[in-house]
C-alpha cells in the first residue's frame, strides 16, 4: 500500500474532491492532507490508509509502478 502526493491529488481530482471533503470523509486532519499534498511531510501509515481508503470508496483505483510509474483512474461502474 503506497500513495504519493501526486497520486492523491489526482485522485481528488478525478472525483471531483476537496481537500475538506476528504478530511471529512478520510478522518484525517485538513492540515495533514494539505502538507502530504505540497510533499511538506509524510503522514504517519494509519492516516495514509485512511486517505487511500476514501478516494477507494469514492471508486478511485490506484494503480502500481507498471514501468510507467504509479497513478490513478476510474473504477468500472461494472467493478
Amino acid at each position: 500500500m503506497s500513495l504519493s502526493p501526486a497520486q492523491c491529488r489526482a485522485a481528488r481530482g478525478l472525483i471531483n474532491m476537496t481537500q475538506q471533503q476528504l478530511a471529512e470523509t478520510s478522518g484525517v486532519s485538513l492540515r495533514t492532507i494539505t502538507s502530504f499534498e505540497k510533499g511538506e511531510r509524510a503522514p504517519i501509515p494509519a492516516n495514509l490508509r485512511a486517505l487511500r481508503d476514501s478516494l477507494e470508496d469514492a471508486g478511485v483505483l490506484f494503480i502500481d509502478q507498471n514501468g510507467h510509474g504509479p497513478g490513478v483512474r476510474l473504477r468500472d461502474r461494472k467493478e
